[in-house]
């Protein structure tokens, strides 16, 4: 079999495996989903804000972001938020809680293998990308405000 054979046939299997979508309820379920998590986030903080009125609004924001964090992850924990996911698409992921299942995620994954080969280097599989790449733009950025 020669290779233009090969990759036809491999572009054909690989599209016979590719679960079907519809566009429209899944950008409906995403938008419904991801604008949960959000008031959520901000009836988390409006109820910090209550609670300690004192408290500046970006430590406020600081502490809402843990809370989402623990949620996220204890959701990931006991394997609710992975149904999220597949209901909500891009809509669990975009958020803040979206980061936190994707650290969660491989460090439970890979947990019989150890707490250093297991849980501390898959931790970041996922995310250690988007991490570096964050980093590394606003380093850039940041020399581009320093020079400019």
């Amino acid at each position: 079999m020669d290779e233009k054979k090969r990759n036809e046939a491999y572009n054909n299997y690989v599209k016979a495996k590719i679960p079907k979508t519809r566009p429209w309820p899944s950008l409906f379920n995403s938008f419904l989903v991801g604008g949960i998590i959000c008031t959520i986030g901000q009836g988390i903080n409006d109820l910090i804000m209550l609670w300690f009125p004192n408290l500046a609004e970006q430590t406020a924001w600081g502490y809402t972001l843990v809370i989402l964090v623990f949620i996220a992850s204890f959701l990931t924990g006991i394997g609710v938020y992975d149904k999220i996911g597949k209901f909500a698409g891009g809509g669990s992921i975009v958020p803040i809680t979206g980061f936190s299942n994707s650290i969660t995620s491989p460090a439970i994954e890979f947990k019989h293998e150890g707490i250093i080969y297991g849980i501390c280097v898959k931790m970041f599989t996922i995310a250690g990308p988007v991490i570096v790449a964050g980093i590394v733009s606003s380093i850039i950025v940041g020399l581009i405000y320093l020079f400019i």
